[in-house]
Parts: C-alpha cells; structure tokens; sequence
C-alpha cells in the first residue's frame, strides 16, 4: 500500500479543521522534486488510497465545523442522519442494528409502562370518582331523611298545638254554658219565689189572655198550666214522631208559662232527655207517672209536691217546632189519652 513520504525541508504542513493533531502534506507542482534513482509506484488496491480517505476525513471535518459555527445563527432545520449500519460495514452493522434495536426498545418499554402508570392513573380516578359520587348520595339520602323527619315533627307538632287550642276552646265553651245555665237557673228561682209568694199573697191561680182556661183544681187536682192552645192530641199520626203516632197532649204557650203539678206526688227525675227536652217524671201516689217535656227551665228537680205547685215552665227544647208543653200519662210503662184522664179527674181541659 502506498503511503506518502516526509515533507521536504522548509515546506510548512496545512492542518486541516478538526482533523486533529496530525497533519498531512500534500505535494504540488512547485514543491515536488524529481525523483532520483529507481523507483515504483504501487497500483491502489481495492478502493480510495490512505491519502485520498485521509483527504476526505479532513474535509468532512472541515465542512463539520463550519457548520457548527454558522447553524448557531441560523434557525433549526430537520436533517436527516444515516442510521449506523450504512456507515459501517460487514459485522459492524450487525452490532450496529442490535444496538439501534436496544435504542428502540427501550423507549418502547418506557411507553408500556407509561400507558400502564396512565392506566393506574386512570383507575385510581375513577374510583376517586365513584367513591366522591357515592358520598354524595349518602349525604343527599341523609339530608332527604332529615327533612322528613323534621316535617313530620313539625306536623306533629302542629297537631297537638290544634288539638290544644281545641280543648282549650271546649273547655271555654263548656264554661261559658254552666255559667249560663247557673244564671238561668238563679233567675228560675228567683221567678218561682216571686210567683210563690204572689200565689200566697192573693190566693187565685195563674189567668191567661189567650183564650184558654184558668188553671183550677178540683178534688186535689189542677190544669197543667194556664193560657194554652191545644194543638196535637194523643194517637195523631204522623212522621213528626218516632213511633208513628203523637203519645201525648201538646199545650201550646209562650215560653215561661209556669207548668203545675196535676196532682200530688214525688217528682222522680228531672233533666235533659234527648228529643223530650228538659223533661220532669211526676211520681203520683197511685203510681201513674206524669211526664212534663220540652221545658224551658225547671223548678223542682226532686221530692214531693202538691196539686197545683209550680215545678217549671213552658219551653222548645228537644225536638219541637214550637214552644209548648208536651204531657204524657203513663200507668204501667204504658201511654194512656192524657186529655181523657184529666177530664175523669173533674177537669176542664
């Protein structure tokens, strides 16, 4: 292999730009001498002689460095490098494309365990999520829970207030009547003592202006009450009366009218008896029951009494249509013609 000899004496060597330390002389028509004696030159084998590979070292390197120098001012551009195993030959490609191969390899398995650190990352978000999602449920269905019972608390609540302002609004009422009949019935006495005493005083009955007979007595016997209009007589029929027909003798009156006892006897009940009214039951010493309804307020409500004493007056309560009083005779627990019965006792109904 040819090769280049020493550089003659006095001929200053070019270093080429990044060739390194080293240097070569290249020879030129001015500095070549004439060779002297014998000699050969040797045919290059097999592709470029070491000066020309030299050669193209040195230029490349050259070319290298400028480039380097003047990318620096210039904006990047996209170059295009030639993989290793072009630029080496025989069993260097192969290693070449083995280590090319591991260079590749390895950003792909830092992608795998990217997509698997992403994935990780995605489960723990999304169970972040689902755990996030489920507490707010949890709060919700507490909240829901809490509004119900705070509503039926409240409606209890209410409930009992109504139920208090109710009682407590009964209670009123149910005193406001008791003072109300405590009145009535202070002014009842008050009325029957003066009746009392002005019955004593002249010694004549009750006289009425209505075209009815005075009250009068024979033989221990007296008229019900006085200034009456007969209007229902026992046995009338009709829908006005539970039992399909009228069970007594209906004087009608104006309210207050004083009622009497028929005769003498022991007064066994007195108050209130659904569709009678007030109602007084006389008791005579035969055992006939004489039964006074619909009054308005009662005088005697116990113990004995004699023929013609006032023991109330004349009323519309129970089931009436008008003020008046409703007489029954019953013997036996049965009713009998009241107007019969007081006509055979020598009265003048």
């Amino acid at each position: 292999m040819a090769s280049n000899s020493p550089a003659p004496e006095g001929i200053e060597l070019q270093e080429t730009p990044g060739a390194g330390a080293w240097g070569e002389w290249n020879p030129t028509e001015d500095s070549a001498r004439p060779l002297r004696g014998k000699h050969r030159v040797l045919k290059p084998r097999g592709g470029l002689a070491r000066t020309s590979t030299v050669l193209g070292v040195g230029v490349i390197a050259a070319v290298g460095a400028g480039g380097i120098a003047t990318a620096q001012d210039r904006p990047q551009v996209a170059i295009s490098v030639p993989s290793l195993p072009d630029l080496l030959g025989g069993g260097d490609r192969a290693a070449a494309a083995a280590a090319h191969a591991d260079s590749v390899a390895v950003p792909r398995q830092a992608d795998g365990q990217e997509a698997v650190r992403t994935q990780g990352h995605a489960d723990a978000g999304e169970a972040l999520r689902h755990r996030i999602l489920q507490q707010a449920e949890s709060q919700q269905d507490a909240a829901e829970a809490q509004a119900r019972a705070d509503a039926e608390r409240a409606a209890r609540e209410s409930a009992a207030q109504e139920a208090r302002s109710q009682k407590e609004a009964a209670e009123k009422e149910a005193e406001a009547v008791r003072a109300a009949a405590e009145k009535a019935a202070a002014e009842k006495a008050a009325a029957d003592q003066a009746a009392a005493a002005q019955a004593q005083t002249t010694g004549a009955a009750d006289t009425g202006s209505g075209g009815g007979p005075s009250v009068k007595s024979s033989g221990g016997w007296s008229l019900p009450t006085s200034s009456y209009t007969l209007t229902s007589h026992y046995g009338d029929s009709g829908s006005m009366w539970s039992s399909g027909y009228h069970t007594g003798l209906d004087f009608a009156a104006p309210t207050g009218t004083p009622v009497k006892a028929v005769g003498g006897g022991t007064v066994v009940s007195a108050g209130w008896s659904g569709a009678y009214g007030y109602r007084i039951v006389l008791r005579l010493d035969d055992g006939t029951e004489i039964w006074y309804c619909h009054l308005s307020s009662m005088s005697v409500t116990s113990g004995s009494v004699g023929a013609g004493e006032t023991i109330g007056r004349v009323g519309a309560t129970g089931n009436v249509t008008g003020a008046h009083l409703h007489l029954e005779v019953r013997k036996g627990g049965s009713t009998v013609d009241p107007l019969a019965w007081l006509t055979a006792r020598g009265l003048d109904v």
